[in-house]
Formats: C-alpha cells, sequence, structure tokens
C-alpha cells in the first residue's frame, strides 16, 4: 500500500490549533502582543488623558461657579449644594473637590493671592529702595482685602486655624512662605552682608504686620487709606531695623558713636 509522506505529515486542524494557541501563549509570555492586544492597550492610553480632561474641566467649573458666588454673596451666604447644583455636578463629585465650604474658599482665594503677589512683584521690580519696593510687593494684598472684606477675613481665618491636613490650606500657607523668602531675599540682595537668620525673621515679620492690616481692616472697618498707610510707616521701621544689623552698619554706628562721645 503507497502512503503518500506529505499527506501524513500534514498536521490536522485540531493539531492546527493547539500551535496557534502555543505560538500565541509564547508570544504574550515574551513580552508581545497580537494586534487585538494592541488595539486594547492603545484604547486605555487614550481613555486616560480623557479622564484626566473631564476631571479638569469640571474642577474649572466649580471654581467658576464658587468664585462667582463668593464674590456676589459673601461667605457666609453661600453653600456647597448650590454650588454643586450651578456647576452640574453632584454633591459626591463636587466633595472629591473640596470637601467643605472653607475648602472652595481656600481654592478660590488662593489663586487671588497668587494674583496679588504677582501684582505687586511687577510693580516692585524696578524700585532702588528696599523699603518702597517690599511696601509696593505688599501693597495689592491689603488693596484686594479691602474691596472683599468678609471673604479676605474667611480666608485669614481658614489659613491660620483651618485643618492642617487639607490641600488648599497647605497650598495658602506655601504662597506666604514664598513670598516671606522672597521678602527676605530683597533684603539681602539690598545689605549682602545681613546673616540668613536676620533676613529670614525680618521676612516673617514683614508678612505679619500685612497680615495685622488687612485683619483690623476687615474686622475693625478701619479705612483702607489708613491701613495702607499704617503697612507704609511699618515697613519702613522693619527694612531699617533690619538693615542696620548689617555688620557694617553696626561697625558704622559704633563708629559714630565714639565721635559723639568726643
Amino acid at each position: 500500500m503507497h502512503v503518500n509522506v506529505e499527506t501524513s505529515r500534514r498536521p490536522s486542524a485540531p493539531g492546527l490549533l493547539a500551535v496557534c494557541k502555543k505560538l500565541s501563549t509564547l508570544i504574550h509570555v515574551n513580552g508581545l502582543c497580537q494586534p487585538s492586544e494592541l488595539g486594547r492597550a492603545s484604547g486605555v492610553a487614550e481613555m486616560e488623558p480623557r479622564r484626566e480632561q473631564n476631571m479638569r474641566i469640571k474642577r474649572e467649573r466649580i471654581f467658576r461657579v464658587a468664585s462667582d458666588f463668593l464674590r456676589a454673596r459673601g461667605f457666609s451666604a453661600v453653600t456647597t449644594q448650590e454650588v454643586s447644583a450651578a456647576a452640574g455636578v453632584a454633591a459626591g463629585t463636587l466633595f472629591r473637590y473640596a470637601a467643605t465650604k472653607s475648602e472652595l474658599l481656600l481654592m478660590v482665594y488662593n489663586e487671588a493671592l497668587r494674583s496679588s503677589i504677582a501684582d505687586g512683584a511687577a510693580r516692585a521690580a524696578l524700585m532702588a529702595d528696599p523699603a518702597d519696593a517690599v511696601f509696593t510687593r505688599l501693597r495689592p494684598l491689603v488693596a484686594a482685602a479691602a474691596r472683599e472684606p468678609e471673604n479676605s477675613a474667611a480666608y485669614q481665618r481658614e489659613l491660620l486655624f483651618g485643618p492642617h491636613e487639607t490641600k488648599f490650606r497647605a497650598e495658602g500657607m506655601a504662597l506666604i512662605l514664598a513670598l516671606e523668602a522672597s521678602l527676605s531675599d530683597t533684603l539681602r540682595r539690598a545689605a549682602p552682608t545681613l546673616s540668613d537668620g536676620e533676613a529670614r525673621v525680618a521676612g516673617s515679620a514683614l508678612f505679619a504686620v500685612t497680615h495685622l492690616a488687612i485683619a483690623r481692616m476687615t474686622a475693625s472697618g478701619i479705612p483702607e487709606a489708613d491701613a495702607i498707610d499704617d503697612l507704609r510707616r511699618q515697613v519702613t521701621h522693619i527694612v531699617t531695623g533690619a538693615l542696620q544689623h548689617t555688620p557694617a552698619a553696626q561697625s558704622a554706628a559704633r563708629e559714630e558713636m565714639k565721635e559723639t562721645e568726643q
């Protein structure tokens, strides 16, 4: 009987299926993908940016609505329920971005603080006198607070006494610390021999008197012009005192004292 060798060596249909399965397994194990798997992988990759985009759009919508409501009606009159309704998101969705009304306030007014700091820095950039430069840096913060006293008072309260673990409080405090460091740098540029410690303390004191000027204006009804005038005087005292703590200034003061005594 004649046997066709080629036919006898040809795998049957079930045999071909088994070989394909083994090849598929080997390809997968070695880190490769079949075309269908590549399609699924690219689909997942495309979904990530879309999800992030949706989150950003929702956050911007919530921010815009909260900002409009707070500025139009004041912190005490706004509720999270009406913000979520006007923004077109569920209350649970809103809480993913800002868990409380206080966090909404911090979210909105952190941006206002950032804008005031940038405005002051731009105005002071070309000023040679350090006291004038520092005052010009800080004046926009007081002017902004004067426009919205209730919200400014609530914002200061949340920055000082709000929960430490919240994202937006940490963000606001980081802005303040960066401002203080920038004020310290201004003093060091004016007096290179000023120690880091003295410059740091002076920077903190300069923001402290700004904070006090805002608090007195928003809580006691002090006119904006008076608050700004007081701020100018206090800034001049602090900057002058800080610059007099440099070794060169102290040495000159001692020499002047000796000459006076003679």
